[in-house]
């Protein structure tokens, strides 16, 4: 079958410098709306990913992510929400991007294009059987993401791509190949467009979905949330105070005590056993 980049395809909108700011913003706002209907495509695909993420890191396993520019960035992203929102150290999911540190505010020449410069850094930190390397990249060709998902399936890693083009090259070398097709961008060939949406989305699910899964989440409360700002140290002394009905402040004071809303709770509930 012949390699399509749909990815590359002319815009369905043309003359774009000369239509009113009205008239763009709807028509990009139009091509969004396809974007969480080519996500639901691929639910059964993160669904399969998912499934097997989960037993891994309950093993001591990571996720990795790899990708350049945008699909890197995004990796890097997620891998930096997860902290903060769920209380796991920054090392369990680790984003990689082509050209390091730099490249993500500036452009690197040409880092994409090397074939093994993925695969070096995943050594770099001991990838192994027990951990996940996610591929990103929005054409499904990059070379940094080839050959890093290539090695990894060798060595036994659980592999997955996440691609905006049918049967890339990435779908080829990964074990689960999750295929968003968005359609052609607004502007021709901006995969940080409708690609790049897309590609937030999944990796919302991903990790979201593990995390729940892993305990980090109560009912739909992020219960392990770094308290790093007051607005998180308010939300979380109100979920204690739903959870316990105690008055606000010594709610508040629990919270600073033990850290988190979920030790909080779980201290108060053995220490208060009727």
């Amino acid at each position: 079958m012949t390699f399509i980049k749909i990815t590359e395809q002319a815009s369905l909108y043309n003359n774009l410098e000369d239509k009113p700011i009205s008239e763009i913003l709807t028509d990009i706002n139009n091509e969004d709306k396809k974007v969480a209907l080519a996500v639901e495509m691929a639910i059964p695909q993160i669904e399969k990913l998912v499934s097997q993420i989960v037993p891994r890191m309950q093993q001591g396993g990571r996720i990795f992510y790899l990708g350049a520019g945008t699909s890197g960035r995004l990796g890097v992203l997620d891998a930096s929400e997860i902290p903060p929102t769920f209380g796991m150290p920054d090392t369990l999911v680790i984003g990689l991007i082509a050209g390091g540190e730099k490249a993500l505010r500036n452009p690197v020449e040409k880092a994409e294009d090397n074939m093994t410069a993925g695969w070096e850094e995943l050594e770099a930190h001991n990838v192994n059987s027990k951990d996940t390397v996610i591929g990103i990249a929005a054409s499904g060709t990059t070379p940094y993401v080839i050959g890093a998902l290539r090695e990894a399936r060798k060595k036994g890693i659980l592999t997955a791509s996440i691609s905006s083009n049918p049967d890339s090259p990435i779908a080829q070398e990964a074990e689960i190949a999750i295929e968003m097709i968005v359609g052609p961008e607004y502007v021709t060939g901006s995969s940080r467009m409708k690609s790049g949406t897309g590609q937030k989305m999944i990796l919302n699910m991903i990790t979201t979905s593990v995390m729940i899964k892993l305990g980090r989440v109560k009912g739909n409360r992020m219960v392990n949330m770094q308290l790093s700002n007051a607005k998180l140290v308010d939300r979380g002394t109100r979920m204690i105070v739903d959870e316990l009905g105690l008055e606000y402040t010594q709610a508040e004071r629990l919270l600073l005590l033990h850290g988190s809303v979920k030790k909080a709770i779980e201290t108060y509930k053995k220490e208060n056993k009727t």
